[in-house]
């Protein structure tokens, strides 16, 4: 009995001394799931008993202790992204990306409209526009999203040429899978906002390849030779317009020389016949002379030879101070 009796108090004492580390570690745990911290880049969600009662901001925050306030951390300003037909392995800062060696042909390869093989590697950048929506109002939004994003390129590029696809049709498969994604995502209210579509590596099937080459060098050489021909025809085309303008221009000059030239001699000749009516016999001889003067200088030297005359006899040496002059005969 004094056994027991002894052991009373100390059984007490350890039975006290447990339920106080019980009590401080319960008041440890409150103090603790008391507060939380929500990073910049993030938005916290609040549920109490299972059902959300708010959204709060950066910053450190209260909340019921004991899990009565959980709460789920969404990265509402960071860009997040999804990869299609490959993987990003490593991204350090400062160093190049390197990508996982594995093929995802399930996911690049695809039927263009003129029934070729193309295999399309892109990337769909979004934000969470609204973390309640994007938590709850869909159980598995990501999948969603991969899938709504695959099924979207794969019907955009099935309406295109598979050379459009390879060239020139980048751009507006990038706009137009981006607007129909985000028009998808609104009609299930999934919270999300598309920022860019983006087309990485577009190639044919490595087991076409060596056909795909040889058909682009052909349709390289065809172009190289039709830019040769629009060069030539830009060539020609000028030098042909020169040439006929010039033409024009010598005949234009031409024919105003000759009128030109008619309407002086026809002035000329009035004149002359106005001078003739006035005095006939000096305008006569004046215009004799005339003609002499020009005429005689042009028909050189003439020599006529008579019998039993040892030197010839110079006739109408016209030319003779002319021709001492210049030091021979003309």
């Amino acid at each position: 009995m004094k056994k027991f009796a002894s052991g009373g108090p100390s059984g007490g004492r350890v039975g006290g001394a447990i339920i106080g580390i019980v009590i401080l570690l319960l008041l440890a745990w409150g103090t603790v799931t008391c507060f939380y911290t929500v990073q910049p880049e993030e938005r916290a969600v609040v549920k109490r008993f299972g059902s959300v009662v708010g959204i709060t901001d950066p910053g450190l925050h209260f909340r019921l202790p004991f899990g009565i306030d959980q709460i789920q951390l969404v990265a509402t300003e960071r860009v997040l992204k999804q990869e299609f037909g490959f993987r990003t392995r490593d991204t350090r800062q400062g160093e190049r990306s390197t990508y996982s060696a594995a093929q995802f042909e399930d996911e690049s390869l695809m039927l263009t409209g003129d029934l070729n093989m193309i295999d399309v590697e892109w990337v769909v950048q979004y934000r969470i526009d609204d973390p309640i929506k994007f938590l709850y109002q869909m159980r598995e939004p990501t999948r969603t999203l991969r899938d709504i994003s695959e099924s979207v390129m794969r019907r955009i590029v099935g309406n295109m040429l598979g050379s459009e696809v390879l060239t020139i049709g980048r751009v507006e498969i990038q706009q137009k899978a981006g607007e129909e994604i985000q028009e998808i995502l609104n009609q299930y209210d999934a919270g999300i906002r598309i920022s860019t579509v983006e087309m990485q590596d577009v190639v044919p099937p490595p087991a076409v390849q060596p056909a795909f080459n040889e058909v682009n060098e052909a349709r390289q050489e065809r172009e190289r030779m039709i830019n040769e021909a629009q060069k030539r025809v830009n060539q020609e085309i000028p030098n042909a317009e020169g040439t006929a303008l010039r033409t024009v221009a010598e005949a234009e000059g031409y024919a105003t020389e000759r009128v030109n030239r008619a309407d002086g001699e026809s002035i000329r000749f009035s004149a002359v016949l106005r001078e003739y009516q006035q005095a006939p016999t000096v305008t006569r001889t004046r215009l004799y002379l005339e003609t002499l003067n020009e005429v005689l200088p042009r028909i050189g030297q003439v020599l006529v030879v008579q019998e039993g005359q040892v030197g010839p006899l110079p006739l109408l040496d016209v030319n003779r101070q002319e021709t001492r002059a210049t030091g021979g005969d003309r």
